[in-house]
């Protein structure tokens, strides 16, 4: 389905036998999209067509219900790459929100691998962990192997975990909290030597508190970067063509005094000229004719680019990770 601009409308929905999805363009009954397979084309009742697809990841994080912003995925990816999450690393997580970095968290350690995610909020603790279960259980359908029963979602501020952590060798730790320097001591002992920590922020004057907090606290780590993520999305639609009279009407025109203005001008008289002397011009008065021009592509670039930057830091025998979080909404 598309929208004003040529932007697609994606809607996610749970298929209930006797539910309705509704939309802009109309209603479609979701018996009607049950048993049916990914890549169909459905119609709604005002007419417009529907492809139905089951949504990958990023997709399903940007429109699953949510609390809290959301990690985007564009940061996301960023913060998985400076971690270097491989394949059975434990991962702590603070700030479980609606869940969508414990998914991709979850994702990257696998089946061997475990996520703890701390939430001091109640609310936002089971909206991440029914937004978790969900995709655990649409992930069933489509494929042959089960997404991995891997995240242990716990309630619980971790500033007051310090006893938790002495049991748990960590390979890589990622803050996405309000103040992300009241966990650093907490997290700090049990970081394995050279393992990363990552925090996302929302703006540059938090990352400078943090530095500020870990320099006069003497923490063992050291800033090796700080970056922003941008993404920009592109429309790339065909030109339109220009239509204009034939050279006969054309030939009617008087009173011309002022020259062509500029090279635009000059060339749509210079065509003018060329089409009258041409033999395929047309003789019957009040004929039309369409010029076409060399094949031409309008580009157009959609919406305003978004930022994430990110910092890292290193100790002697600790590196860790700062990542700008953005603020703007889907």
């Amino acid at each position: 389905m598309r929208r004003k601009h040529n932007a697609p409308l994606k809607l996610l929905c749970r298929l209930a036998a006797e539910a309705v999805l509704s939309s802009p363009s109309g209603v479609l009954p979701h018996r009607d999209i049950i048993g049916q397979l990914p890549g169909q084309v459905l119609r709604t009742s005002g007419g417009a067509r529907l492809l139905l697809r089951r949504p990958s990841l990023d997709e399903y994080v940007l429109l699953m219900p949510r609390g809290p912003t959301i990690a985007y995925p564009k940061d996301v990816s960023a913060i998985l790459m400076m971690m270097d999450i491989h394949p059975g690393d434990t991962v702590l997580e603070t700030g479980s929100g609606s869940g969508a970095m414990s998914l991709f968290l979850s994702r990257a350690v696998g089946p061997k691998g475990r996520v703890l995610s701390y939430e001091i909020r109640d609310d936002h603790h089971n909206l991440a962990k029914k937004n978790y279960r969900h995709w655990r259980s649409a992930w069933e359908i489509g494929h042959m192997d089960e997404w991995p029963d891997n995240v242990e979602f716990i309630l619980k501020d971790i500033s007051t975990a310090a006893a938790d952590m002495k049991s748990v060798i960590l390979d890589a730790v990622v803050l996405d909290m309000l103040n992300p320097q009241c966990a650093l001591p907490v997290v700090h002992p049990s970081l394995k030597q050279g393992g990363v920590c990552a925090v996302y922020l929302a703006n540059i004057t938090q990352v400078i508190d943090l530095l500020d907090r870990i320099r006069s606290w003497k923490l063992h780590f050291l800033c090796e970067r700080i970056i922003e993520v941008t993404h920009r999305s592109w429309s790339v639609l065909p030109a339109k063509l220009k239509h204009c009279k034939s050279s006969e009407v054309v030939e009617t025109q008087e009173n011309i005094e002022e020259p062509p203005q500029n090279e635009y001008e000059e060339i749509h008289v210079r065509d003018q000229a060329v089409l009258k002397e041409s033999k395929y011009n047309v003789e019957s008065e009040g004929s039309y004719c369409s010029l076409w021009m060399s094949p031409t592509v309008a580009v157009t670039v959609e919406g305003a680019a978004t930022f994430a930057p990110a910092l890292v830091c290193k100790s002697e025998h600790l590196r860790s990770d700062v990542t700008k979080k953005d603020d703007l909404s889907t």
